[in-house]
């Protein structure tokens, strides 16, 4: 997995699956928190997301008033979002 940010944009490339993974994209989305108030998250190619990613985005949407828009590549990601009922949550869309 590789993890790039830009301004507000956040984009992973390769499938999010480890507790590194998570520890990288949760520093570098704490930092963009801090700076902005909104945030969008690209997911091109992810057959799915962990866990404990999902639980960081839930918080920061929920408690910290993160105005949170993913971009997601891959169907299946977009639809374990949806089966989780996380899509207009994490206001995700398919690119």
């Amino acid at each position: 997995m590789q993890v790039e940010r830009s301004s507000n944009i956040l984009k992973i490339d390769g499938n999010i699956k480890s507790v590194k993974d998570y520890q990288e994209i949760k520093s570098i989305t704490d930092t963009l928190v801090q700076e902005h108030k909104s945030i969008t998250v690209i997911i091109e190619d992810s057959l799915s997301i962990t866990s404990s990613v999902i639980g960081y985005f839930n918080k920061i949407v929920l408690k910290d008033s993160i105005d949170l828009n993913m971009r997601i590549g891959d169907a299946k990601l977009m639809e374990l979002l949806a089966d989780l009922n996380l899509t207009s949550v994490f206001k995700a869309t398919r690119i």
